[in-house]
């Protein structure tokens, strides 16, 4: 019998429940001592020195961030053309011009060379951004940064867990934003974390962190609940028989799924009212324990994309990530191209494995930012690329099935292609 497997896998701590009723018990479900707790937990494992301060978003980390900094309104800040369109917005709507930067289309990130081409005297911060959990190269990113004195802001979000050189992704910059997210590195149904080591900046970013109204009993409860269906329905026996049907059957109609899973792009000003909120302490206390098994998850999720990449190297028309020996890499996304995506999407789907294909945004072609669209082909040779599933809940037999389901989607559709140019 087909048993489909989603393209997500959400990372969950075996007593999520137990914590829940244990602090709906005390009281503590929207505020409560893990809130600082966490802040400390999750500043320590970055390093001596790091502060932290927790938000209802990540995008909303970088909010205080920004905001912190002070900068002049109609400063430009620099980002890369290939991120999630909410980061770019949460600057534009703190009166600053995003301005895009292409990416390397092999590590899907920003360079130090694409940086510098699109500097300005008006440019006064960047933010390089590890996508799908690869480190940017930071020492050359920091030096053109430090030449032209402007500020540097990681954008973590895919990436906690990474390193570069040894240390971990946001401990390298002015200061970093992370998410928590339910299908993120560390999942805590939502959240966010900003991070420096400048004092005086964390305490601007704690205090804009702090002056928010604690969420409501009920939005926490949704969040929790959303979280939890979608946790369930991504199991592979729960997925055949609910989520699954409905992809296929979209994907046979061209009907757009994603537009009921995805946040709608469009203006944030005024932000809306659930990104003005802190963190409540039941998300707070289940990400101090997630930190626990944070790194057995990326240890997991490393072998098999390593394995995925061993299964798939050489076959023609494929490139699996590459991995710097300066880096390591999350995961949170195997990205790889192959031949004809949308093809071998289809093929898969029709054995019952899920592919993504663009998880994120090609910014720089968006009507929402006109004013600031480049050129910029790496970032549009990205949207050739498939997301393979690797998470760590995967099973050995279930992602040997993934990785065969692939492989023989990809040898199917270049077999036909020789015939279909003679025919042509």
């Amino acid at each position: 019998m087909l048993k489909a497997i989603s393209r997500y896998g959400p990372r969950v701590i075996p007593n999520t429940m137990q914590i829940v009723s244990d602090l709906q018990k005390r009281g503590q479900f929207v505020e409560g001592p893990h809130v600082a707790q966490f802040e400390d937990a999750f500043a320590a494992r970055l390093g001596p020195g790091v502060h932290a301060a927790s938000a209802s978003y990540g995008r909303m980390a970088f909010y205080y961030i920004l905001k912190a900094m002070d900068f002049p309104r109609g400063s430009e800040i620099v980002l890369p053309a290939l991120t999630f369109w909410v980061i770019p917005e949460i600057a534009r709507v703190l009166g600053l011009k995003p301005v895009f930067a292409d990416v390397d289309p092999v590590s899907f990130n920003m360079t130090a060379a694409s940086l510098e081409q699109v500097l300005s005297p008006r440019t006064v911060a960047v933010v390089p951004t590890h996508l799908w959990g690869l480190p940017c190269d930071m020492r050359e990113i920091l030096a053109v940064a430090a030449r032209k004195r402007i500020r540097v802001i990681e954008d973590c979000a895919h990436a906690l867990g990474a390193e570069y050189q040894g240390k971990p992704v946001g401990t390298f910059g002015d200061a970093a934003l992370f998410s928590f997210q339910t299908i993120k590195p560390l999942n805590a149904y939502g959240g966010g974390m900003a991070v420096t080591r400048d004092p005086e900046l964390a305490r601007r970013i704690a205090t804009l962190a702090s002056a928010e109204p604690p969420p409501t009993l009920e939005h926490i409860k949704q969040r929790l609940w959303h979280g939890r269906v979608q946790r369930i329905a991504t199991r592979p026996p729960i997925f055949t028989w609910t989520l699954f049907p409905l992809v296929y059957v979209c994907t046979r109609f061209n009907w757009d799924l994603d537009m009921y899973f995805w946040e709608a792009i469009r203006p944030l000003d005024p932000l809306p009212p659930d990104y003005r909120e802190g963190m409540s302490n039941v998300q707070a206390a289940i990400g101090l324990e997630a930190l626990a098994h944070l790194d057995r998850w990326t240890a997991a999720t490393q072998r098999h994309a390593s394995r995925m990449s061993e299964r798939l190297a050489n076959l023609p028309g494929v490139r699996v990530p590459a991995v710097p020996a300066d880096r390591t890499h999350a995961y949170y996304q195997y990205c790889a191209y192959v031949p004809d995506r949308d093809a071998i999407v289809d093929r898969c789907l029709r054995r019952g494995i899920d592919l993504e294909t663009l998880h994120v945004d090609v910014c720089s072609e968006l009507p929402l930012f006109d004013a600031s669209r480049v050129i910029a082909p790496g970032a549009r040779a990205t949207t050739e690329t498939v997301q393979i599933p690797v998470y760590e809940s995967l099973t050995d037999e279930q992602l040997d099935r993934v990785a065969d389901v692939t492989r023989d989607a990809i040898l199917a559709q270049t077999s036909r292609a020789p015939a279909a140019m003679r025919a042509s």
